[in-house]
């Protein structure tokens, strides 16, 4: 289950912050960060937690004072990781969620995405990519120039922000 974290968390983004300078592909790491640091545990473990994701941005802003540049751009990858926790019903488990207020143990508690009827993971991924074509004709990324500077910077035209702009035609 990929397309659900990517597409929605780039829709979360742009409409939580609306900032077309914040490095959008660290965002899609982050949203999809999660299921990769616990797929080896076979179990929603650190990653799935509350505090492994406030953990992983007081990181960020530690190693980053005094580098405000680096700063906003790591930013971007707590922010998906954040994003992934709402997308995931993991917050429904509190014993891995607010681990460790809990308890120590994480359970046996499969990873939400891995552990949905077959149905339901075809029908979050249908609605992920409808996401991404809603993302690629919003953000304009059918034009080289702006898909260019998106895959190399993560970056979005500032064009798109300004007051009474209509998003880009098919």
């Amino acid at each position: 289950m990929f397309l659900w974290f990517i597409g929605l968390s780039l829709v979360m983004m742009w409409f939580v912050f609306r900032d077309p300078a914040i490095d959008h592909r660290l965002v899609v790491l982050g949203a999809l960060l999660p299921d990769l640091v616990d797929a080896p545990f076979g179990h929603a473990a650190v990653a799935h937690t509350l505090l492994g994701a406030v953990v992983l941005l007081y990181g960020v802003m530690a190693v980053t004072v005094r580098r405000r540049r680096l700063r906003r751009r790591l930013l971007a990858l707590p922010i998906g990781v954040f994003f992934h926790l709402v997308l995931d019903p993991i917050w429904t488990v509190t014993s891995v969620f607010w681990w460790p207020v809990q308890g120590l143990a994480f359970g046996d508690h499969p990873i939400p995405a891995f552990d949905r009827p077959l149905s339901v993971g075809i029908a979050m991924e249908i609605v992920g990519a409808l996401s991404l074509v809603w993302v690629w004709y919003r953000f304009g990324l059918n034009d080289p120039g702006r898909r260019s500077i998106f895959l190399r910077t993560g970056r979005l035209d500032r064009a798109l922000t300004e007051p009474g702009h209509q998003p880009p035609s098919c």
